[in-house]
């Protein structure tokens, strides 16, 4: 009834109740900065979801940090004495207090950009802010965020080799097949990123609780052999490792930093789940395991220095070889997750912070943040493709890493002191010593880790400096455009003015027309273009503008907000839509429904109505601002972004695409 309501002429409606509280209490909360994840599941079950996502990478790398320190020859201060092992325990120990416990998870998790977490959230709340040195800060958190995509490549590469590997210990016979088996898992997991985050967190939640007991138990076992090694804890043995062995015990930190593997990831999954369910998994179930298990792997090369080659496996008895390394294997799917996700978190906010075009994104699951990005996914697919296929194994693997994690380390906690003291207004005599104790280790890892570069770790560095330089120039090309175009368009309110006394006159024409704006200060593209070269405007023109708002789904009450603009004979209505994360997008659909709510007139003919999107034709000139090749790239991004009849679901038949020559 309501689609065939125009053919039956118009009656009076009685005029829409006025909320009296104006936007709901959620609405108002997600357009406050402050407001953080909204949980949707108790702590307990969140916590769970955050094991089977977050922990993964973090969880699995006793797989390889210590086979990789005491690797014969490549080390020169590490020894299987007492000396050496006890202070490399000590050297792990202190690496995951100090960046994993303190850093992370008890200080820098509380700065958030409305819930999510991550490099691009310090970014838009130094953005947001207006923190001194702005352009500075911003521009180093752009470049940490692309050096946290070229981790997002190696992570998942070292993880699964290192799990197959123990094939070599378990079944010598069958270790060519490492890389083949390798390659089968990784792309298996890409595949299934469209299923989204949730669906792999919760089917591998219960595998990483084994996977947790498991490494705990062979651990600890080995602990309660030798309990001496639990002296390795006092930082006495690590600092005394670090002043007997000089320059040699400094490089050696190139290979202590894999211990924390996985610390970013954990902060920029904050948004999927909240920082207390997070925090609490950390130190109750993580924390306690992995501590446990590289105590007993020390223990172990003590006890018996021949079993060096691969200590984790040779934790186990021979029986439990091989089950174990179906168990690692599946372990470190889930430590690939940690980084998968995490780069579709940094790309949304980059997206969003306007320094990426607009990508195709998917919202997988209620739980706000879950999201998958095709785009993202399948480059990272690519990169660690390459990566197993050349270095082969993890020991190569692990030569090329450290540089890009380290070199975001350092980045991070100086965008968080700058907040800290911008925003929180934390005094220097308790911020410095805190950031300058993080400054220290940082600085130390990624000094180390530069003697990688020759191994290959300019791969990493490569990839983080491309999207840096892309992210920048789509940024720079946005602010320039949108001058551009600001001053083609002209204001909205002045062209209404103007149409009165426009020569020749501007005649209407029977229907309806809707044309898509992001704001109402300045005149739509396609707007103008009908009235320049036809001079004709619609019977019924309309503005549709679209809001997103932070929350899962927006109530019916707080979707629609409607204005009328101009006056007398061209008056159009402009209604603004409230978009929640969760909501498809789906305008037709959406404008009848506030017909129906009766913000918009009974007989408006929505179901013959025109939809007009402009469309920019960016022109390059030789005008300054950015470099030719620079425009080039621009252009190219701008013309691959994802259609806007797509985004909107308008109907094909009846949208008209009008195109507009913009200078760049």
């Amino acid at each position: 009834m309501h689609e065939a309501a125009h053919k039956l002429g118009y009656w009076p409606v009685g005029p829409v109740t006025p909320r009296e509280t104006g936007p709901s209490e959620k609405v108002r909360q997600a357009e406050s900065d402050d407001r953080d994840v909204v949980a949707h599941a108790s702590k307990a079950v969140l916590a769970f979801g955050a094991l089977g996502i977050v922990y993964g990478d973090i969880g699995t790398s006793p797989l390889y940090t210590v086979q990789t320190i005491f690797q014969p020859g490549k080390y020169h201060a590490v020894h299987t004495t007492t000396a050496g092992v006890f202070g490399i325990a000590s050297l792990i120990f202190w690496a995951l207090m100090i960046e994993v416990s303190i850093k992370y998870a008890g200080f820098i998790m509380r700065a958030h950009n409305r819930g999510d977490g991550g490099i691009m959230a310090l970014v838009a709340l130094v953005m947001r802010r207006r923190i001194p040195h702005m352009a500075v800060l911003a521009i180093l958190g752009i470049f940490g965020a692309g050096l946290f995509f070229g981790d997002g490549m190696i992570t998942p590469a070292i993880s699964v080799v290192s799990a197959v590997e123990g094939l070599d210990v378990a079944t010598p016979s069958v270790s060519g097949l490492v890389v083949p088996i390798s390659l089968v898992i990784l792309i298996g997991l890409f595949v299934v990123q469209r299923f989204g985050t949730g669906a792999v967190g919760w089917l591998f939640g219960p595998v990483i609780s084994i996977w947790f007991v498991a490494i705990a138990i062979l651990g600890l076992h080995e602990v309660v052999l030798h309990p001496a090694v639990v002296k390795a804890l006092s930082p006495s043995y690590g600092i005394r490792f670090m002043v007997d062995h000089g320059l040699d015990a400094f490089l050696t930190l190139g290979a202590v930093v894999l211990c924390v593997t996985g610390a970013e990831a954990l902060y920029a999954d904050r948004g999927h789940f909240g920082a207390g369910p997070i925090r609490f998994t950390w130190f109750s179930i993580v924390l306690p395991a992995v501590l446990l298990n590289y105590l007993g792997q020390s223990a172990l090369v003590l006890a018996h220095p021949s079993k060096v080659s691969n200590p984790f496996y040779l934790l186990a008895p021979h029986s439990l070889q091989l089950p174990l390394v179906v168990l690692a294997t599946l372990a470190t799917i889930i430590a690939s997750q940690a980084a998968i996700t995490g780069s579709f978190s940094v790309a949304k906010q980059a997206i969003q912070l306007g320094l990426l075009p607009r990508l195709k994104i998917v919202q997988t699951s209620n739980i706000e943040g879950q999201i998958y990005v095709p785009l993202i996914n399948w480059f990272l697919c690519i990169g660690v493709a390459a990566l197993v296929l050349i270095f082969q194994n993890s020991n190569k693997l692990t030569d090329i890493y450290g540089v890009a994690v380290t070199g975001t380390f350092i980045l991070n906690t100086i965008l968080f002191a700058s907040l800290a003291r911008a925003m929180w207004h934390v005094p220097w005599w308790r911020l410095g010593p805190l950031c300058g104790l993080f400054l220290i280790v940082e600085v130390s890892f990624f000094a180390a880790n530069l003697t990688k570069i020759d191994h290959g770790a300019y791969l990493s560095l490569a990839v983080g400096l491309a999207f840096a330089f892309t992210m920048v120039t789509w940024r720079r090309g946005r602010q320039i455009l949108s001058a551009n175009r600001t001053e083609e368009e002209g204001s909205l309110e002045a062209f209404l003015v103007s149409l009165p006394d426009a020569e020749p006159p501007v005649g209407r024409v029977p229907g309806t027309a809707i044309y898509l704006a992001p704001t109402t200060a300045n005149t739509p593209l396609a707007l103008r273009a009908e009235v320049e070269h036809n001079h004709v405007l619609h019977e019924t023109v309309m503005i549709a503008t679209l809001a997103p708002v932070s929350i899962s789904h927006v109530d019916p009450d707080d979707r629609f907000a409607f204005e009328w603009l101009g006056s007398g004979r061209f008056k159009l209505g402009h209604l603004t839509l409230h978009i929640g994360y969760r909501d498809t997008v789906n305008l037709p659909r959406d404008l009848a429904l506030a017909r129906k709510r009766g913000l918009l007139a009974r007989n408006l003919d929505l179901e013959h109505a025109s939809y007009f999107v402009s469309r920019m034709q960016i022109v390059r000139t030789k005008a300054p601002g950015m470099a030719p090749w620079r425009k080039a790239l621009f252009v190219f991004m701008a013309r691959n972004a994802s259609s806007p009849v797509e985004d909107f679901s308008l109907p094909e038949e009846r949208t008209v695409i009008m195109g507009s020559q913009v200078d760049f």
